[in-house]
């Protein structure tokens, strides 16, 4: 499948290095404003995951510095849009309704309205529309829904998602509000989704938390209310610019045991409420090339991306909005209603 990746920024490198693996996956088309990024140097990029950048041999792929001379490029069958998150929605709406398959970074959209709009020009269209919600494949995540999932433990009574990382220096978009969402939605998303994805949507949301984006602090402590779980935590955000280290977490308590995992201290660990620990086997894939070889699986065979569909990626953009809403209304208990 001829694919086009738009935005050769941190992600954009991210997914062309994940895409050199995936066999059904040909590069067509790269798409950004640099001339220099376009010549396959993109050695300058950089991010709070994975190594440095490094240089691509373009060789033999189009070139386009806008994102409307792809969605134009007849042969292009899919596009992965790696764009600023309030280019989403124009970009993919004009993507699908061109005919084009479309995997977009998250936060899927700015806000719900948007979010919709494109999974109604997806339903137009026919065409796969996946939002790269990238945990949903992340093997330290994945053994989480599998074990949750198979009632393996018996019934979650508590659970807690934290996510932290230095204010982004690699992107000026991502300190504008406007552009971005800020750091609570831009990089909390991952761990709301996750919780739609385990739990559903919550029946209501709490939140605390503190925001100076001039230095870079962007935090929040928010509760997602369910009946039946004593409480579902997520924290975390911006914490200052600087060598502040990435980290992502959870601690998950149900009857039968607690699976816990750090980034910083090793792979996930299931302590059994009898006593025992375990070390759950993980899938050794790395997420990105597990995320994009099933978009392009689900394009090529026709099929809707069951694992990661475009409805939770919705709920999951007006959840995170409504965590924010929670924070600015200062602890207050906000009904759900996404």
């Amino acid at each position: 499948m001829k694919i086009g990746v738009v935005g050769l920024g941190f992600m954009g490198s991210t997914h062309l290095r994940a895409l050199r693996n995936v066999a059904q996956a040909e590069l067509h088309a790269v798409v950004s404003s640099d001339p220099r990024k376009l010549e396959g140097d993109l050695s300058g990029i950089q991010g709070n995951i994975g190594g440095p950048g490094e240089r691509f041999d373009f060789t033999g792929v189009r070139k386009y510095r806008t994102w409307q001379e792809a969605v134009a490029d007849p042969e292009l069958e899919a596009l992965d849009i790696c764009l600023p998150t309030h280019l989403h929605a124009e970009v993919a709406i004009a993507a699908l309704r061109a005919g084009k398959h479309v995997l977009v970074e998250k936060p899927m959209a700015l806000d719900g309205a948007s979010a919709e709009a494109m999974l109604a020009a997806a339903r137009e269209s026919g065409r796969v529309l996946m939002t790269a919600h990238v945990l949903r494949f992340w093997p330290d995540y994945v053994v989480l829904s599998d074990t949750v999932k198979s009632g393996r433990i018996g019934s979650v009574r508590a659970a807690v998602f934290r996510r932290r990382c230095a204010a982004p220096a690699w992107g000026a978009w991502l300190s504008d509000k406007q552009a971005s969402g800020g750091g609570v939605f831009d990089l909390l998303i991952h761990d709301v989704d996750f919780c739609l994805h385990l739990f559903g949507a919550p029946e209501a949301v709490s939140a605390v938390g503190y925001e100076d984006m001039a230095h870079g602090i962007d935090w929040i402590t928010a509760q997602l209310h369910y009946s039946g779980i004593g409480g579902v935590v997520i924290s975390g955000g911006w914490h200052h610019a600087g060598a502040f280290p990435f980290s992502m977490e959870y601690s998950v308590v149900a009857e039968g045991g607690v699976l816990e995992y750090n980034s910083a201290a090793g792979p996930p660990a299931l302590y059994h409420a009898r006593g025992a620990r375990e070390t759950p086997p993980l899938d050794g894939r790395d997420g990105y090339e597990a995320e994009l070889a099933y978009f392009v699986d689900c394009c090529v065979g026709g099929r809707r991306p069951d694992r990661c569909p475009p409805e939770e990626s919705v709920a999951a953009v007006k959840l995170a909005r409504l965590m924010v809403e929670a924070r600015d209304r200062r602890g207050e208990k906000i009904p759900c209603q996404i």
